[in-house]
């Protein structure tokens, strides 16, 4: 599919000229980078943006501009969801239900990367249970407010290519610990999510897509040591050098989050339902990647019965069934 926008695209490009009043969307991770960025982008176009937060108070002070730039009747709300905490997740997702107000679309944008070895409180490692099982659980039981003709949106990321996901070893009870191998796991666990819940939901119209925001500089690389990012560019930008390809380049926040409000309100659903994309595109499959910043998903990642294999596993481990 061919549309235009690449690399560069800015929420206000892909968002050009769209009127979002009477739309209504829920974002996790509305505290910093790109939440703050795609509830800004939707408010402006007159969405009613919902957006959920652990620390409500860190969300607030980040989200003044947010409220700001609403227009054509578009405003901003909050609710709380810590995604470590699966009783945090249900308390959540039991106050929306109980509002009973519908969503055109849900972006599961929020997220950790390259954590220290820990778990959430449920007992899961940190990764895997915040990036998956949280969100697994909220869009699950919220499912039923998402609106016929609405998506859900899974902000994944390229590093889906660092690691399958285990599911004879999700905690890693067995397997010696690896950051990076643990997030790839949570983010091909986000990707495999989407595929399941977009064939589980798309005869009533209801969607869902995985996507890569491009590499962006924003406070997921909290985690990571004094120099390390700036040797991992190091490595990909020799990877690349060697095949003959331009240095890698961050993306801005604007950048970053133009695939989400993308996926959620201007790509055609039926060409997205069911996909991973990045750049505001379809992404193409390929196992062949020259780095971790090269364009293309992992088959593994769009395996239909990997998805539903991980779901099944899902339900086992969070003890509900969807």
């Amino acid at each position: 599919m061919t549309n235009g926008f690449g690399a560069t695209s800015t929420t206000d490009d892909v968002l050009a000229g769209i009127d979002l009043s009477g739309k209504r969307v829920l974002i996790t991770g509305v505290s910093a980078g790109l939440g703050v960025e795609t509830a800004r982008a939707l408010a402006a176009h007159g969405a009613q943006v919902v957006g959920a937060a652990r620390d409500l108070a860190k969300a607030e002070r980040a989200t003044n501009e947010v409220r700001a730039q609403a227009a054509n009747g578009g405003g901003f709300e909050m609710v709380e969801l810590n995604l470590a905490s699966l009783e945090s997740v249900r308390a959540c997702a039991d106050a929306l239900l109980a509002d009973g107000r519908r969503f055109d679309a849900v972006i599961a944008n929020a997220g950790v990367m390259r954590t220290p070895f820990g778990h959430t409180a449920d007992g899961f490692e940190t990764q895997f249970g915040t990036n998956h099982l949280g969100h697994f659980v909220l869009a699950n039981r919220i499912a039923s407010l998402i609106v016929p003709g609405g998506r859900l949106v899974n902000v994944a990321s390229s590093g889906h290519r660092y690691s399958d996901v285990d599911l004879d070893d999700p905690n890693f009870e067995r397997t010696p610990y690896d950051p990076m191998i643990a997030y790839g796991r949570s983010k091909t666990a986000n990707i495999l999510f989407a595929v399941e819940f977009d064939q589980r939901h798309k005869a009533r119209g209801v969607r869902a897509i995985a996507l890569h925001p491009g590499g962006i500089q924003t406070e997921l690389d909290r985690h990571m040591a004094p120099g390390e990012l700036e040797n991992l560019v190091a490595q990909i930008n020799a990877q690349l050098g060697a095949a003959g390809r331009p240095p890698f380049q961050f993306k801005t926040i604007p950048q970053g989050a133009a695939t989400s409000v993308w996926a959620a309100f201007v790509a055609p659903a039926e060409e997205v339902g069911g996909r991973y994309c990045e750049n505001s595109q379809v992404s193409q499959i390929t196992d062949a990647l020259i780095s971790p910043v090269s364009p293309g998903v992992r088959s593994y990642a769009l395996d239909p019965e990997h998805a539903k294999a991980l779901w099944a596993k899902s339900e086992e481990l969070v003890g509900e069934r969807f």
